[in-house]
């Protein structure tokens, strides 16, 4: 802790001793910018190895801002504004969290996305059930064109290797 004081102190940071904490990278985990860093491991091998991946509160916040998006009370909205809005706030969080293994994130709110928007469609047009004979994800992706988070991650060139 003395070392990273003074470093901070050379680099004219102040260090905040509420927030500071010391932690074996290994055995635990902390958030840090959005990111939990900690122990993840290889799908393919199962190997460990220290990496990143987006924090559970990142992807609550995420959540909730979706749910404020379709609301309730915004069914007198167009659907393709509702849905453009969506685009950006989940193009957005996708790229800032594209480092580490971020496809069981990515699947979480692309299926709350989907799931509220069909949801919210339902409300608009006072349709019961919950939409999905009649907005499959087929059509929320090609006709209302809602971005498809999971498929993001076929395209990195980090995955390929």
């Amino acid at each position: 802790m003395d070392a990273m004081r003074g470093m901070m102190e050379q680099l004219k940071l102040t260090v905040n001793d509420d927030k500071t904490h010391l932690c074996q990278i290994p055995q635990a985990r902390f958030d840090f910018l959005g990111y939990t860093f900690g122990q993840c491991y290889n799908r393919a091998t199962g190997r460990a190895y220290i990496g990143t991946r987006p924090s559970q509160k990142s992807i609550q916040r995420m959540v909730a801002s979706i749910t404020q998006e379709t609301d309730r009370r915004r069914t007198l909205l167009d659907a393709s504004f509702v849905v453009g809005r969506l685009n950006r706030k989940l193009n957005g969080w996708a790229n800032y969290f594209c480092l580490g293994p971020v496809s069981p994130a990515y699947r979480a709110i692309n299926t709350h996305a989907i799931q509220r928007l069909r949801r919210w469609l339902c409300r608009k047009h006072k349709v019961r059930g919950n939409g999905e004979t009649r907005y499959p994800d087929r059509y929320l992706h090609e006709a209302l064109g809602l971005v498809n988070l999971p498929t993001r991650t076929h395209d990195l060139p980090w995955a390929k290797a």
